[in-house]
């Protein structure tokens, strides 16, 4: 039998597979289906800046009113709504959809943060084991499941849209404005064809599975989840915390300088996440082999990402987290050097399935170890811990969507490579304090299964179990 905590890991998992199914499928097209304009990125773009805003106030005020249970189910609402806006695409459509997936999307994140945290330590104490490497094991079981959305998400992508056999006519001449070699801004202007939207009766079929997917992960954390902090959001509401203190948590926080030394880090996060979303997919693998193949590409990162985020999430206990950093770094230095000399040509199809799997066991480490990492560092404000990644990623985000449409690529390449020694210098000064003085780990509380422990005056002390 499994324990209590697994299963609530699995059904946090299961429910983010099946959003991120659809969410994941959506962002990955945005730059190719939605070029008119910028239009897409620019929505990108909008998303991750609500993100930003949510991530100063909303998640410590939503998770301890709401828990994290229903925090996570809220957020998911947010995200199907921008499914709706992708049935029929402009800006009026996307970018008030794009607010509101933005507002939700920090809530959620950090309310599933949380309680993966809150499970492992409960867990660990449990067992008698330590509470980071329960902690560790959790975050990658969980990005095991998540990541591969990428696969599925991006498979139904290929599939409906493979049914077009017009979307994909690529001219020899059309080339040389793909990949580094170019500045790569001429590649949805130069020749119509790399950008081609499929027809409209198969997009729409694409987006309406995608709602019906993100409609299955709502159902599904709301009837099978349990809510394993809902007496501390009641109690927390009963003691109605001044709004002031609850709304500063998140930048409170910043004063500890362990937080801002891993800014670059958690920033790098969002630019190397953004640049495969947005960059390789329209500059390399649209614009040289046309936009049916963005789905079977994103297929291989997604897949090598799940598999590695299981196998890192285990192995960190034996090799640490520095190891793992310094692999996922040396990965993502050799890909840049290599984008900045490759010149992409359809008779080279291996390679552009290459850089994405590569990059998958990159971010594999960066998600699951970043995470686990904020939730042993700040084990005691947890919430606010996670809002400052999930702004300071939205940032990166933001930045690397926002030039987007006026950098050539060669520039985004170097700008990407300046963040990632800048991670590779401020990140051991952290995880060296870390290893001199190690935070102590949280004891976790919950007030389920209770028994009323009495002295002899019949006085009650504790009516938990820890």
């Amino acid at each position: 039998m499994i324990s209590r905590n697994f299963k609530n890991v699995l059904v946090v998992s299961v429910g983010f597979l099946f959003l991120f199914t659809a969410y994941g499928g959506l962002q990955s097209l945005q730059s190719s289906l939605n070029a008119k304009d910028g239009m897409g990125v620019a929505s990108l773009s909008v998303v991750y800046a609500s993100i930003i805003v949510s991530s100063m106030f909303l998640p410590p005020i939503m998770i301890k009113n709401l828990g994290c249970k229903w925090t996570i189910v809220a957020g998911m609402v947010c995200y199907v709504s921008y499914s709706f806006g992708n049935l029929y695409p402009g800006w009026y459509t996307l970018i008030p959809t794009s607010v509101i997936l933005g507002l939700g999307g920090s809530p959620l994140w950090s309310a599933k943060c949380t309680y993966l945290t809150i499970s492992g330590n409960s867990q660990a104490a449990k067992d008698g084991g330590r509470g980071p490497d329960v902690i560790n094991q959790y975050f990658g079981i969980f990005f095991f499941i998540f990541q591969s959305s990428a696969v599925w998400g991006n498979l139904m992508s290929s599939l409906i849209f493979g049914q077009d056999l017009d979307i994909a006519n690529i001219p020899e001449e059309q080339l040389i404005y793909c990949g580094a070699a170019d500045c790569g801004l001429n590649v949805s202007s130069s020749n119509s064809t790399t950008t081609t939207r499929p027809a409209q009766e198969l997009v729409w079929k694409l987006v309406g599975s995608y709602i019906g997917v993100g409609v299955v992960a709502i159902l599904i954390v709301s009837v099978f989840l349990d809510n394993i902090d809902r007496e501390q959001a009641s109690e927390f509401r009963g003691n109605h915390e001044p709004f002031g203190r609850t709304f500063l948590a998140t930048f409170r926080l910043l004063r500890d300088w362990r937080l801002v030394t891993l800014i670059p880090l958690t920033m790098y996060s969002g630019f190397e996440q953004s640049f495969l979303s947005g960059e390789y997919t329209k500059n390399y693998v649209t614009c040289a082999l046309g936009i049916h193949y963005v789905g079977f590409v994103m297929m291989c990162f997604g897949a090598t990402n799940s598999v590695c985020s299981f196998i890192f999430g285990r192995l960190a206990r034996y090799t640490g987290r520095a190891a793992l950093f310094s692999l996922a770094a040396l990965t993502n230095f050799c890909c840049i050097i290599g984008l900045l000399m490759w010149r992409p040509h359809q008779d080279e199809l291996a390679v552009f399935f290459v850089f994405p799997a590569l990059w998958g066991m990159s971010d594999a480490v960066w998600q699951t170890q970043t995470n686990a990492l904020y939730g042993v560092l700040f084990s005691a404000d947890k919430e606010a811990a996670f809002a400052n990644y999930r702004m300071w990623e939205s940032l990166g985000f933001v930045i690397a969507f926002a030039y987007s449409t006026f950098l050539c690529l060669e520039y985004k390449l170097y700008i990407l490579l300046a963040v990632l020694l800048l991670t590779v210098v401020t990140y051991p000064i952290v995880e060296y304090h870390e290893h001199k003085k190690p935070t102590p780990e949280a004891k976790e509380a919950f007030l389920t299964h209770v028994d009323t422990v009495q002295t002899e005056d019949n006085f009650i002390i504790c009516q938990s179990k820890v």
